[in-house]
């Protein structure tokens, strides 16, 4: 059948725009059709999209679809382990319709969370990040950098089950400090652009921070630095400010030398995950939305596959809080 879907036009080297993006009609077929639901989007796509890309995996090409984790509906299937009706997880991207081998497509509980777009959700790079590789846990002093975004919205939850004595985010604006304390259960918050990260964190940690889950870099990865006990454990997701804009404008990558000159250890990680991973994440989520000791921030952006780019580039533009996704009629 013919399936609509968005390709790159062009790989991106400065600030991504909708001219990086067309609406292609391209034919599906495959052992198993599936009609695709939601689309989850997130920041690190971005860098997949760059001719530079730094992500050990291959960088997407003009002319290719654009790849992301997708939920939808099994359509048709010649495999015994999927039928009609069935949900399933795969990376097939911003298309309307994927077909192709069943071993590709994750089946999915229905009835796990009360809405199938928490599977979409970047928990289990959240959970990676602060249970296994920061190794969080009593008494931990805790700073999340975009903190109100896709990862750090969960992550700071995270941490709060995991037992950190104290957790501190960031954001870009009154609206998003307040939506961490308020209602994501922040000990505090504060915006960046409201002097610098380090004068935030001597004064809402005193004694200093042992742990820091980062998602932006620059900036707010310099005064973590200066705000961290000897010992304290740097989290690495991500690097916003080195990623967006052109390059006269990006932050440069974190210094790697200042950091061992104070004792910090620093973990960068990959958001690739393994099965135990992905499990792991279900089973303490799932949990903890039971016990109500866990809010699910999300945006879902309604509207057709056409829709998808912007709601991308808005996410690159901090409109939006928590794990955004988009619903296809």
């Amino acid at each position: 059948m013919i399936s609509r879907e968005i390709q790159l036009t062009a790989q991106i080297a400065g600030t991504p725009t909708l001219g990086h993006f067309t609406v292609a009609e391209t034919e599906v077929d495959g052992e198993v059709l599936v009609r695709t639901d939601q689309i989850g989007l997130a920041a690190t796509y971005l860098e997949l999209m760059r001719a530079d890309c730094t992500i050990p995996v291959p960088a997407w090409q003009p002319g290719q679809r654009v790849g992301a984790a997708a939920i939808g509906t099994v359509v048709r299937s010649d495999s015994p382990g999927l039928q009609a009706g069935d949900l399933v997880q795969s990376m097939t991207g911003w298309s309307e319709y994927s077909a192709g081998p069943a071993g590709s497509y994750l089946k999915l509980d229905r009835g796990l969370f009360a809405d199938p777009g928490y599977h979409l959700g970047q928990g289990p790079t959240a959970y990676h990040g602060m249970a296994e590789v920061a190794a969080v846990g009593e008494g931990d002093v805790v700073f999340v950098s975009g903190a109100a975004g896709g990862v750090g919205s969960l992550a700071g939850q995270i941490a709060r089950c995991l037992g950190a004595a104290r957790v501190i985010g960031s954001a870009g604006s009154p609206e998003k400090v307040d939506y961490l304390v308020n209602e994501l259960g922040y000990d505090a918050a504060f915006d960046y652009h409201d002097g610098s990260t380090a004068d935030r964190l001597r004064e809402l940690a005193p004694e200093g921070i042992s742990v820091f889950f980062d998602v932006v870099g620059g900036e707010q990865y310099q005064g973590a630095l200066q705000a961290a006990r000897p010992g304290a454990r740097f989290a690495l997701c991500g690097s916003l400010s080195s990623q967006l804009g052109d390059a006269a404008e990006r932050f440069p990558q974190p210094d790697r030398a200042a950091a061992e000159a104070r004792g910090v250890e620093l973990l960068p990680f990959s958001c690739h995950h393994t099965p135990d991973q992905l499990a792991a994440w279900r089973e303490h989520f799932s949990g903890w939305l039971d016990e109500g000791r866990f809010v699910y921030p999300q945006t879902v952006v309604e509207g057709g596959i056409e829709d998808v780019p912007q709601a991308f580039l808005s996410l690159l533009q901090g409109s939006y809080r928590g794990n955004v996704s988009v619903r296809l009629p």
